[in-house]
């Protein structure tokens, strides 16, 4: 492939399931930890009905449920044709950021429908419970546990760069027609990525521009995509992306709505893995070579269990901060690393409440 070609053409598809029940998605689909396609998922959605009609019909049927409370939307010139990313020299975003009511957006994304060289146009998730209340009501997704939150996603053609997320997602085609390309969690070595200070919009990103991947400049991505798997969703079907699981989002249509769901299946006292990740930055990766390794088999040992349970030799009463936990366990436990990162900076330990 030469350089300026697209590098997610002539992907292997991910596969598609037709007629998937709650029952198939938690019994058979979830536990496999696959990305499936799930052909017409809400097809039965009244909002796809009204996108059926027309960019005119959606933009209708969206309005009614605005509160008119301003959603942070993103907003990038012509030139940058909805590649949103960094500038040339990474200390800046090629794109602005600025609170906009969801009907304006709307509006202007309508009015934009048939320009040549359009501005880009991003309402990135938005929790439909704070700004369209009511569209639950009409358009549920029945494979999640009622409850679930929604978030809603409005733009023109454009694209989400390479990232992942730290949940369980199923994204929903409302509108329009969109591609997305995933990479399992394996490969986080062939993605090139980016800075976790300062990012597009959260998550980290892969450097490698799809539209113009440089191979001398990234060549390990080609292995990348040997695993890589693309799938074109059209209004009434879903994609469910597990968890971690690097995907890259490109809108193929001058108007786009997606509605996605993200949930955990961790406790949710658990705290931040991301977090974990900087505290371990921090405090082993510079530590001299050998005490490093000393590390990773502390970790194999006792957080991923390697050689069996750690603690299975001391009775219950014994076991401590190595046994079964408990809310309140976990509670003193990050009280204790409050304190110690407190301690570390020169702060005042937090109070034990």
């Amino acid at each position: 492939m030469p350089n300026g070609a697209h590098a997610f053409e002539h992907l292997p598809p991910l596969p598609v399931r037709e007629g998937v029940t709650p029952d198939i998605f938690r019994n058979e689909i979830q536990p496999a930890g696959e990305p499936v396609v799930l052909k017409g998922a809400v097809a039965n959605w009244p909002s796809v009905a009204a996108a059926a009609t027309g960019t005119a019909g959606i933009t209708s049927y969206l309005a009614r449920f605005d509160t008119s409370r301003p959603a942070e939307t993103i907003f990038g010139p012509p030139e940058i044709r909805g590649q949103f990313f960094y500038t040339d020299d990474l200390r800046g975003l090629n794109f602005s950021k600025r609170p906009a009511p969801i009907t304006q957006s709307l509006n202007q994304l309508a009015s934009l429908e048939t320009a040549d060289a359009p501005p880009s146009i991003y309402v990135q998730s938005m929790p439909i419970a704070e700004y369209l209340p009511g569209f639950l009501a009409e358009n549920a997704l029945a494979l999640l546990p009622t409850g679930t939150p929604p978030r809603i996603w409005i733009g023109n053609r454009l694209s989400v760069q390479t990232h992942f997320d730290l949940f369980e997602n199923i994204a929903c085609v409302v509108a329009g027609r969109r591609r997305f390309t995933l990479f399992p969690p394996h490969q986080l070595k062939n993605l090139y990525v980016g800075p976790f200070e300062f990012t597009l919009s959260g998550p980290p990103v892969s450097m490698v521009r799809p539209e113009a991947w440089n191979k001398e400049t990234h060549p390990r991505f080609a292995e990348a995509l040997t695993h890589a798997r693309s799938a074109e969703l059209a209004p009434g079907d879903a994609v469910y992306i597990p968890y971690c699981w690097w995907h890259h989002v490109q809108s193929l249509t001058p108007f786009n709505v997606l509605v996605n769901y993200w949930w955990k299946e961790a406790q949710p006292d658990l705290g931040s893995q991301f977090d974990t990740l900087l505290h371990a930055l921090i405090a082993l990766r510079d530590l001299p070579p050998r005490e490093r390794e000393v590390w990773r088999g502390m970790f194999d040992h006792y957080v991923f269990g390697a050689n069996g349970d750690p603690v299975a030799h001391l009775p219950k009463e014994a076991q401590g901060a190595l046994g079964p936990y408990t809310p309140d366990t976990r509670r003193k436990m990050k009280f204790t690393l409050l304190a110690s990162l407190a301690k570390a900076l020169g702060l005042a330990p937090p109070p034990m409440s």
